[in-house]
């Protein structure tokens, strides 16, 4: 019996199979992690919001908010130390900046001409709960007792609070940044930054300095970008991110991050509060190097804050808090310059609240990845909950 001729083709079938053959392939890559453990040396500390960064020469530094005793506190100060091996040892910390109010996040680069960059912002959110310790407190001959805070902890935070008056304190607010030129011996005095985000800037291949974040201590708290052209000594204002419709960017755009990828376009980050999306990361693009931007948008990803990357091999890799169980940090890979981005691998999930995350990564010389996070716990005994610094050294396999 003769065979049946085939159908001939027609536009449907052809534009389907086009549009097969051109969609994103969603990473097979999986994550193998080799390591988990502590890296933070003081343990009756609270450590927050820690940057990794890889120099040229190979070093390895992490910075943080350190000298902390709470999530929020009067006591922050922006520390960092140092790896020589690839994270297999750290240095003692050394306090880089101690400003006489709240030094909260960090965030850290090297730029282009070999400088260190070292970011942070200045905070008073700890006088709620010293207004409220206060306004239960009253004066014994054993100083103030109050029911909302322990005696010694309200005398530490008065007694911090009281190193400035009102004024001077209002004045101390800020976004920071402090620079180094000789491998971290030395530090400048603090250069204003316009903007903040946990994890800084990030050096771009025409040379310049791109600074993805939010005005914090302005009437209009702008969402964007700056740039500075000298090595970080000053910065402008580059761009506004719009705002997506029915979005509230000033009270729910928050803690930016951005990565140049192989194809030049620079991809930012954004951390989401608002009621479409909640929890979610959004994503903005520009392709004409940051002056103009997209309309952020939805990637499919519950977690936040990111911190992005561009590997060896041109890859993007995300990593990101994962707040709710399975607590812990996860990491998902674009192999199409951002458009897309595939599955989540866990790199922790031990996890055992929400006070975690932060993660960012630097890719090794061998091509293997080390992510750096904070995490919180709380043991019944203790009065407040402590932060270390936890490591995941890990590598994606195919």
């Amino acid at each position: 019996m003769a065979s049946r001729p085939l159908p001939r083709p027609t536009a449907v079938h052809l534009a389907l199979a086009l549009s097969l053959c051109t969609l994103p392939q969603t990473p097979a890559a999986t994550a193998e992690v080799t390591e988990l453990r502590t890296i933070s040396w003081q343990p009756e500390l609270y450590h927050g919001w820690p940057t990794l960064a890889r120099r040229s020469d190979g070093d390895l530094w992490v910075s943080w908010s350190g000298g902390r005793e709470s999530h929020v506190c009067p006591f922050g100060q922006v520390h960092a130390m140092v790896s020589k091996d690839n994270g297999k040892s750290w240095t003692w910390p050394r306090v880089l900046l101690d400003g006489p109010i709240d030094d909260r996040d960090s965030g850290l680069v090297e730029t282009a001409k070999g400088s260190l960059l070292v970011t942070t912002f200045t905070s008073l959110a700890y006088e709620d709960s010293l207004g409220k310790a206060r306004a239960m407190a009253e004066y014994t001959d054993k100083g103030w007792v109050s029911r909302a805070m322990p005696p010694d902890q309200l005398a530490r935070w008065l007694a911090a609070h009281e190193r400035l008056d009102d004024a001077a304190r209002k004045a101390e607010l800020g976004q920071w940044l402090i620079r180094s030129t000789d491998g971290g011996i030395s530090w400048s005095a603090r250069v204003p930054t316009l903007v903040n985000s946990p994890h800084g800037p990030v050096s771009l291949r025409d040379g310049r300095l791109l600074y993805a974040g939010k005005e914090l201590w302005t009437e209009t708290r702008r969402i964007g970008v700056c740039e500075s052209v000298d090595d970080g000594l000053t910065w402008r204002w580059l761009a506004e991110i719009p705002t997506r419709p029915g979005d509230d960017a000033r009270n729910s755009y928050h803690e930016l991050h951005a990565v140049e990828a192989a194809d030049g376009t620079i991809v930012a980050h954004i951390r989401n509060h608002n009621q479409a999306n909640a929890g979610e990361t959004l994503q903005s693009e520009s392709t004409d190097g940051g002056r103009t931007w997209s309309q952020p948008h939805p990637i499919g990803v519950w977690g936040l804050p990111s911190h992005l990357l561009r590997l060896q091999d041109g890859r993007l890799l995300m990593t990101y808090g994962h707040r709710r169980p399975p607590f812990g940090n996860q990491a998902r890979l674009s192999t199409d310059h951002g458009k897309t981005w595939g599955h989540a691998m866990i790199l922790s999930a031990d996890g055992t609240g929400g006070d975690l995350g932060y993660p960012s990564s630097v890719e090794l010389a061998d091509g293997t990845l080390l992510t750096v996070w904070y995490e919180a716990s709380k043991s019944p005994e203790a009065k407040t909950s402590k932060a270390v610094l936890r490591q995941a050294r890990w590598k994606l396999v195919p």
